[in-house]
């Protein structure tokens, strides 16, 4: 099943278990109308095709002792599968790098990365990433102020 085959109560249910994924099928019964039997049958269903990966709680960073967010280009030093797979590796063990992006352009991939102080992401970027054998260059911004910040998508409902 595609996202064209998915009908107006599959959207609404998606729609809304991106703003509380804690919604029991009662919950969401009364909210789109259906029998919680359909409901339940319906979310199961998303579930089972993949349109809903998986259920997570968002942690607050800050509270938690993150409260810097940075954003880092990386250009590789050679532009060939192995030189890109080895970094990925590097990546996936990075739990500091909350996303990762491959890019068109100038730069090869940008990050975002979390860290506690500056002396973390100053020891991140020249005792991780720099002496890395497969990255040539790397440039660091951090973020002064998010003004959105999501994982929603924008559903039609």
């Amino acid at each position: 099943m595609n996202s064209e085959q998915l009908d107006g109560f599959d959207r609404k249910i998606l729609a809304l278990l991106q703003q509380d994924a804690r919604l029991t099928n009662n919950e969401l019964s009364a909210k789109v109308n259906l029998s919680p039997s359909q409901c339940s049958r319906r979310r199961q269903r998303l579930e089972d095709e993949g349109y809903v990966r998986g259920y997570r709680a968002v942690l607050d960073r800050e509270r938690l002792g993150f409260p810097l967010v940075n954003i880092i280009t990386v250009t590789l030093s050679t532009h060939n599968r192995d030189n890109a797979r080895h970094f990925a590796r590097l990546l996936e063990r990075l739990p500091e790098v909350q996303e990762a992006h491959a890019l068109t352009g100038e730069m090869d991939y940008i990050l975002k990365v979390v860290t506690p102080d500056l002396r973390s992401l100053a020891d991140f970027v020249n005792g991780v990433l720099l002496p890395h054998d497969s990255v040539q260059h790397v440039k660091t911004a951090i973020v002064l102020e998010t003004l959105k910040e999501t994982n929603a998508l924008p559903l039609d409902t």
